[in-house]
């Protein structure tokens, strides 16, 4: 089996190296991953610029390619340049911090793995919680149990597993939930700082605001211990909206 690995956080990312040894159990693994960390650029593509690709060594031995690009553009490249032939899985992480509510918007890791399901490549993205001195062991035995999950029954065309794994011991985490997306999202605040120059600059914080808590949100499975599973698919019609959108008399 042919798997590729890629991720936002970098080809020199701890997640993602975790992640090609795990996945390396399965099958063939092939790392093609942004040089540079490209979280929170969702579904980018580099369209007016070149892709430049680099190999990238662990300890003498050729661990994957590195692309001056997005996500996106990692597997786009992979697929179509870089591998002799497409892959059979696509996997997308490590992420240190969760992609939860509407974060997955945002997420070059969701997108990586959204990707490969516009390919019509079987494709999950998986993240951790974050935390001070994170663990990506669990994580990386997790994926591999997802991989196997969706070799052997298979996604719908167009499906991806968006998987997110609470920054526990694997003997803490409780077991697997089926969630769906919540509507958690980060409420920005900006501070307004001036520099050595003088000159006035922004510095985003804020916090995140969770509304829905119910059994089935990703969130809610995160904060008790779960790792959350969630199908998605990047049809965006409102579908519910489309009767009375009609009615407005076009």
């Amino acid at each position: 089996m042919r798997i590729l690995v890629t991720n936002d956080d970098g080809i020199h990312a701890e997640g993602i190296y975790r992640l090609a040894k795990a996945m390396a159990r399965l099958g063939e693994v092939t790392v093609v991953a942004p040089l540079v960390e490209r979280s929170a650029v969702g579904h980018a593509l580099t369209l007016t610029d070149p892709l430049r690709v680099e190999k990238v060594f662990h300890d003498g031995v050729i661990f994957g390619r590195a692309v001056n690009g997005t996500p996106a553009d990692c597997v786009k490249l992979a697929v179509r340049m870089l591998m002799d032939k497409p892959p059979d899985l696509v996997v997308s992480g490590i992420n240190h911090g969760a992609n939860t509510g509407h974060n997955i918007i945002y997420s070059g890791t969701v997108s990586a793995a959204t990707e490969g399901a516009i390919l019509s490549i079987p494709s999950f993205a998986i993240s951790r919680a974050w935390s001070m001195e994170p663990d990506f062991g669990p994580a990386a035995e997790i994926a591999v149990e997802v991989a196997e999950q969706i070799l052997a029954h298979r996604l719908p065309d167009g499906v991806l597993l968006n998987v997110n794994v609470p920054a526990l011991k694997r003997e803490q985490i409780h077991g697997f939930r089926v969630t769906e997306q919540g509507q958690g999202r980060f409420v920005e605040a900006f501070e307004a700082r001036i520099d050595p120059r003088g000159k006035q600059y922004y510095w985003q914080a804020g916090e995140t605001l969770i509304p829905d808590r119910g059994e089935t949100i990703d969130d809610t499975a995160l904060e008790e211990g779960y790792v959350a599973v969630t199908p998605i698919h990047f049809d965006l019609t409102a579908r519910p909206f489309m009767a009375e959108l009609a009615e407005w008399g076009w």
